[in-house]
């Protein structure tokens, strides 16, 4: 398969949107911990909007990220920028493969946990949140090194599809 110039608007949207869900969960998930603890604590646990918001968006965050993989898998990605090692080829793979490792893996496991009454899954849960934090960070960072540093234009990939 080639790979294509630049992201498709719907790989796009789907990036922006997966974006904001996780930030909105970062923010607002308070609530579902002290949820979580009263439910390790033997309590039924009080249910309010934004636990119900935090069970929804973190469903919704896992069928984007499969629809985001299934596009990525079938349209494939835009190659490395010119001019980048093997290494850092290989770290913005490994970097863009561990996020979505996370975000697959926080939805399951949050839902594992609530829904199936497993335990270390929801133990599992709380840590990747930390682990999430960083890896945006991380991405974040990298994107503000390409556009800033390197500027080989990397971001616009991400603002203005392309075939």
């Amino acid at each position: 398969m080639t790979s294509p110039k630049g992201y498709s608007m719907v790989q796009i949207a789907l990036h922006w949107a997966i974006a904001a869900l996780i930030s909105f969960q970062l923010i607002f998930g308070e609530d579902m911990g002290r949820a979580w603890r009263a439910v390790e604590n033997g309590s039924v646990p009080e249910m309010n909007l934004w636990i119900w918001a935090h069970i929804l968006v973190g469903g919704t965050v896992l069928a984007l990220v499969i629809w985001r993989l299934i596009l990525r898998f079938l349209r494939g990605v835009p190659s490395a920028p010119a001019g980048l090692s093997k290494r850092m080829v290989l770290a913005g793979e490994v970097g863009h493969w561990a996020l979505y490792a996370v975000m697959v893996g926080a939805p399951v496991t949050g839902l594992a946990a609530w829904y199936g009454g497993i335990l270390p899954a929801g133990e599992l849960h709380g840590w990747l949140k930390p682990l999430i934090i960083a890896l945006v960070v991380l991405h974040i960072a990298a994107a503000f090194w390409h556009q800033f540093i390197r500027k080989d234009g990397l971001m616009m990939r991400m603002k203005k599809p392309q075939t």
